[in-house]
């Protein structure tokens, strides 16, 4: 009688761990996490305790089948997207805390962006740069609406991680040097398909580096931090303060000083191209200066974090400082002026890659 009844739960087992193990193939197929793969054969665990006895050995013996079964066969993980974009025509306020009426961390511009911490149903919480802190879900972007904004409005930087690096003419060791950049130093990408050169922006012209002696990081702008805000606001008053004492020394008005400044960057960005080019960068710091969307003056948009490349890098400055063409003085002052031929465009990078309005050697929109 004992021998019969061990057979029986013997039988019992195989019947059970057989109907588990079959249906574990279907369910893999269904299940969106691990955990939900898992419980999804509790109920074939139990069938196996309550056929064979809790304690018996048949059961142990199933259960270490079963699950090293599991863990070979659960589907993976789904990897979800970090990435948030910013929705808004202006600003968007960052709280400390999941809550309108919470102190403010900061704020997120248009075409911000960063990563996200926590997701919850109406509130996130996000990084952006320096800024971390809580938005609503209301004005944020997620997953592939998210990815395609960043696409478009995202830029690559190379940085040299080598102490002198050769831009070549053509991507070849034979080819022409245009220049030596230093270590530390970051251009603007224009294409890094090839695995072996990178072409990149070089003061006016385009040229190539070698891709293994670089870093390439995607970048996207960034928010700003209150006390960023106020550091940025603190620096303007004092720059506009040490601009009206040399104004009344030289008999310079402090608008001129910005004028300068916008045309140092001009000169950076479109100092190759005719007056039409020129201008055309001008209108865009200008559209960005009235827009609401970004800092609402000269300074506050060249120098604004993630924005100009020749201003992060110090080439501006040294422009500002050496020597400024007359025509890009003329330019900037134009776009101060009002005079635009790019229409409210905010945004533009080499052309060849992006819609928009094209002029001189740069695409706008």
């Amino acid at each position: 009688m004992e021998m019969t009844t061990s057979v029986r739960r013997v039988g019992a087992l195989s019947v059970s761990l057989c109907m588990v193990l079959s249906s574990m193939s279907v369910y893999a197929e269904e299940a969106t996490t691990t955990r939900d793969y898992l419980n999804s054969i509790n109920a074939g665990v139990t069938n196996i305790m309550g056929s064979a006895g809790r304690d018996s050995e048949q059961s142990k013996e199933a259960m270490d089948e079963l699950a090293a079964l599991a863990v070979e066969n659960a589907p993976e993980e789904e990897e979800l997207s970090t990435l948030f974009m910013a929705n808004v025509t202006n600003s968007l306020n960052v709280r400390t805390e999941p809550d309108s009426e919470s102190e403010k961390a900061g704020l997120l511009y248009k075409d911000c962006g960063g990563r996200i911490l926590e997701r919850g149903d109406e509130w996130t919480r996000i990084q952006s740069g320096d800024l971390v802190g809580w938005v609503s879900n209301e004005y944020l972007l997620f997953d592939e609406e998210a990815e395609a904004l960043a696409n478009d409005v995202g830029f690559k930087i190379l940085t040299v991680n080598t102490d002198a690096l050769r831009i070549r003419e053509e991507p070849s060791e034979d080819s022409h040097i245009l220049a030596l950049v230093a270590n530390g130093d970051e251009l603007e990408v224009i294409d890094d398909s090839d695995p072996d050169w990178v072409e990149v922006a070089y003061e006016d012209e385009s040229g190539y580096v070698a891709a293994q002696y670089v870093d390439i990081t995607f970048s996207i702008d960034a928010g700003e931090t209150m006390a960023a805000i106020r550091k940025r606001e603190e620096e303007e008053a004092e720059a506009k303060r040490q601009a009206m004492l040399r104004a009344q020394q030289a008999k310079v008005d402090a608008e001129g000083n910005e004028i300068k400044l916008l045309a140092a960057l001009i000169q950076c960005e479109a100092g190759a191209y005719n007056a039409e080019g020129m201008l055309a960068v001008g209108a865009v710091v200008m559209n960005r200066v009235r827009s609401g969307a970004y800092p609402n003056t000269i300074y506050g948009v060249i120098y604004a974090s993630g924005q100009f490349t020749p201003a992060l890098n110090g080439k501006v400055a040294a422009v500002y400082n050496n020597k400024v063409y007359d025509s890009c003085m003329a330019a900037a002052q134009a776009a101060v002026n009002g005079q635009t031929n790019v229409g409210t465009a905010t945004h533009f990078r080499r052309a060849g890659n992006h819609e928009g309005i094209v002029i001189g050697g740069n695409v706008f929109w």
